[in-house]
């Protein structure tokens, strides 16, 4: 028998619940890469060949892993990041997952590939929202979102930069599957044609704060404080774009390193546990995007799955702060951290290995 949301006590049990109910073709389109998925694959390999060091008879009778981001102090160190095609995981889209977060105290990402629209989500949610544009059109055209999004109170402008292309993602081709966000994009690709003067121009255009996503280089983190961005977000899409990419978290020291502290910086890729969490606070991340995580709590149970997702989160990170000997997270270091053999082959859901879904052949 099925357990309730009630019930569940473990992130991969939620996993599970959601390959239990999606579709092969919206399950794939979740947890899938693009290519031989090596990226993605490096994501998860990349966090496992980190290892703690410790630090014991420390007072951690009172943990707090609370973070602040765009000013704002917030009950996590993580944020919901965009997901396209969100309706695919719930007929609302990304309102559920967004009316968790407010619920949770933490952001999210409104993709401009989801629905509902700009003010419906603002309105529906009353959450701290961040929106991030697929380019579609000239610059007028990207004004005209940042109006609207000035206006309906969001907290942040996100500019994606790593979609030049769309990712040969084989796991959709082999099945002739094509996700919502792809079967209206026609004409002119606005998003190849994006280049640092959009960044520049965009810049004078508002006073929120400003964020670029799929940065992977310390140079073009460079490049993107000279042009006064906000927020860096590290990301290679989930591995989902640009295969053969390094982990997301081995490009995370060059860029903080390179952004010295005249941005915050995001990474995401990858991450499934508090403890890689924790592991990306010790090198420097401000924040920790989820998408899959999330998602999978999304597909499952709608709003109460994502809420539960963050709730084990929590316990998940407290309790790895506490066994690591800090009460607070600016007490991480990269100290904390040594280098080490994983100790198995990653896969799409190696890392719940209680519940290690093996689809097979097509």
């Amino acid at each position: 028998m099925a357990k309730t949301i009630e019930e569940i006590q473990t992130l991969g049990e939620i996993m599970r619940a959601a390959h239990d109910k999606l579709s092969r073709e919206h399950w794939d389109y979740l947890t899938g890469g693009s290519e031989t998925e090596t990226t993605m694959l490096r994501n998860r390999q990349s966090l496992e060949e980190i290892a703690f060091r410790p630090r014991v008879l420390n007072d951690v009778s009172n943990v707090d892993p609370s973070a602040e981001l765009l000013g704002k102090k917030r009950r996590l160190p993580v944020i919901l990041g965009p997901i396209g095609s969100a309706e695919q995981l719930d007929p609302e889209g990304m309102l559920p997952a967004a009316k968790a977060a407010a619920e949770f105290d933490i952001s999210i990402f409104k993709s401009s590939v989801a629905i509902p629209d700009i003010e419906e989500a603002a309105e529906k949610s009353n959450a701290h929202l961040i929106f991030q544009l697929y380019v579609r059109g000239d610059d007028d055209w990207i004004y005209d979102h940042v109006k609207r999004v000035e206006a309906s109170g969001y907290a942040g402008f996100c500019l994606t930069v790593d979609t030049a292309q769309y990712g040969r993602r084989e796991r959709d081709k082999v099945k002739s599957f094509t996700p919502a966000q792809r079967s209206h994009v026609t004409g002119v690709n606005f998003q190849a044609a994006l280049n640092w003067g959009v960044v520049e121009r965009l810049r004078k255009q508002t006073k929120l704060p400003l964020i670029l996503k799929g940065i992977a280089t310390a140079e073009d983190a460079k490049i993107a404080v000279d042009h006064g961005v906000d927020v860096i977000y590290i990301s290679n899409h989930g591995g989902r774009q640009l295969d053969h990419g390094r982990g997301s978290i081995e490009v995370l020291p060059e860029v903080v390193d390179a952004a010295d502290n005249h941005a915050s910086v995001i990474v995401d890729g990858g991450f499934c546990h508090g403890t890689d969490i924790l592991k990306a606070v010790a090198l420097g991340a401000d924040a920790v995007g989820l998408g899959r995580l999330y998602g999978f709590g999304l597909a499952a149970f709608g709003q109460a799955g994502v809420k539960r997702v963050l709730e084990i989160l929590e316990e998940e990170i407290t309790s790895a702060m506490a066994l690591l000997g800090v009460t607070s997270l600016d007490q991480l270091t990269p100290d904390h951290l040594h280098p080490a053999s994983p100790v198995r082959l990653p896969s799409p859901t190696s890392v719940f290995h209680l519940f290690d879904v093996d689809d097979g052949p097509y």
